[in-house]
């Protein structure tokens, strides 16, 4: 298994939160509730970032278009933009971090609901990540 190649310990926090969740998720039990929140919890991820750029003005947007003309993956990597300036405050920082925090309380759930290890997932594309590296492209 993929959890021999890592330091396990480094991941109990998933399991734990995975537990957590099934012990405290109640209302939201449904398939149906779990897949509408996590899209609910994306969308208000989303959001965040948008008001922090339309309503604080603590990142901005300058987009343009990606340069990919260059020789190897390892020079396109270092070349491409994220078209974000400025950093986030600590108001909109807190505020995304919340919304991302009820994402994965949501994520725990759908895999709690499915029967899938959150763990196993995270191990599984780390490894993948490690051994493929750049060639990862997703």
């Amino acid at each position: 298994m993929v959890k021999d190649a890592i330091n396990i310990d480094e991941f109990n926090i998933c399991d734990d939160f995975q537990k957590k969740v099934s012990e405290v998720l109640i209302r939201h039990k449904s398939i149906l509730d779990v897949i509408t929140k996590l899209e609910e919890y994306n969308s208000r991820i989303n959001r965040a970032i948008v008001k922090s750029v339309t309503s604080c003005g603590c990142l901005s947007i300058s987009a343009t278009k990606q340069s990919y003309n260059k020789e190897t993956l390892e020079e396109v990597r270092d070349h491409m933009s994220d078209h974000l300036e400025g950093n986030l405050c600590e108001v909109c920082e807190e505020m995304i971090e919340e919304e991302i925090g009820a994402y994965l309380f949501y994520l725990a759930a759908l895999c709690n609901t499915i029967d899938v290890n959150l763990t196993d997932v995270l191990l599984r594309e780390y490894s993948n990540l490690k051994t493929l590296g750049i060639y990862s492209i997703k």
